[in-house]
């Protein structure tokens, strides 16, 4: 037989033990004191806990990536600013999207802004955790490699030789890559296509037009709507399905926060070519848009 000791702490000077038995069988010896270091124990006790609040649970600690100056990324996928970070668990509010590619060439994988690289990076779909911890950190036989998707994601978002052209100069705004090394196994030949033709397929913030987009980023409209489902399941979660619809903001995925008449999480496509608008948006939708 097991006696435990817990201890709570509220303001009573001289407090009386109370025994109580669980279900197991086992004796708690309960004692409620102001001053923990004047609390006596008895000698007979083998097990001592300090229990300060009865619903405490063991709460995940985040991994973070820091040094933005105003947003970051955690572990688990979400972006925010450091004024919305949880200071106990360093996690961002999980009411976010999570594994966002806003600014992002989804196929060349690179990111014009480096936490929504993380994000993007992050997630299982775009990654493969088998793929991701066989690269290696640094050029050199004896570098090691990564130790975990994060540390992936973090690590091929900063630094990356194929977004640099001359060593000090960037190929373009989008220099934030998570694309595998060239001479890995997992390299994508669309990617590498798609990039000949000089295409930016971005996905857009919710509410903005594929104009507005494309502009953003001193690039044009390219008029080549990728009004597939196919193709947008590759870019966008399409978490809700993907539905035909009518409307001049599409290929667009609804946000999770949509009213529920509007299908939230769900990829839209029209097969009315002619009311696609680059111009078009909608309050609860993010386009999927083609700079040139």
């Amino acid at each position: 037989m097991r006696v435990s000791l817990f201890l709570t702490t509220q303001a009573q000077p001289n407090p009386d033990p109370k025994f109580l038995i669980d279900q197991n069988g086992e004796i708690l010896v309960e004692f409620v004191v102001g001053d923990l270091a004047s609390a006596r124990l008895p000698l007979f006790s083998t097990t001592l806990a300090i229990r300060r609040d009865a619903s405490l649970l063991e709460r995940r600690i985040c991994r973070n990536t820091v040094q933005g100056r105003l947003l970051l990324s955690d572990d688990n996928g979400h972006v925010c600013n450091s004024f919305s970070l949880d200071p106990q668990t360093r996690c961002c509010p999980e009411n976010g999207e999570k594994f966002s590619c806003y600014g992002c060439n989804l196929f060349s994988q690179c990111c014009n802004s480096y936490e929504y690289c993380v994000s993007c990076c992050l997630n299982p779909t775009r990654t493969q955790k088998d793929e991701a911890l066989k690269v290696k950190i640094a050029k050199p036989a004896t570098a090691g490699a990564y130790g975990s998707v994060f540390d992936f994601c973090t690590g091929r978002c900063r630094h990356n030789s194929e977004s640099v052209v001359h060593e000090n100069a960037y190929l373009s705004e989008f220099h934030h890559c998570f694309s595998l090394p060239a001479n890995s196994s997992g390299v994508n030949s669309k990617s590498l296509e798609a990039g000949l033709i000089g295409i930016n397929v971005i996905v857009g913030r919710q509410g903005e037009s594929c104009e507005s987009v494309c502009r953003s980023i001193s690039l044009q409209s390219a008029n080549q709507c990728e009004n597939q489902c196919e193709v947008m399941q590759k870019h966008m979660s399409c978490k809700g399905a993907c539905l035909a619809s009518i409307g001049a903001d599409q290929p667009a995925e609804v946000v999770d926060d949509a009213p529920r008449h509007l299908n939230p999480g769900a990829c839209l496509y029209t097969q009315r070519q002619s009311v696609l608008s680059c111009e078009g948006s909608h309050q609860h939708t993010r386009r999927l848009c083609a700079c040139a």
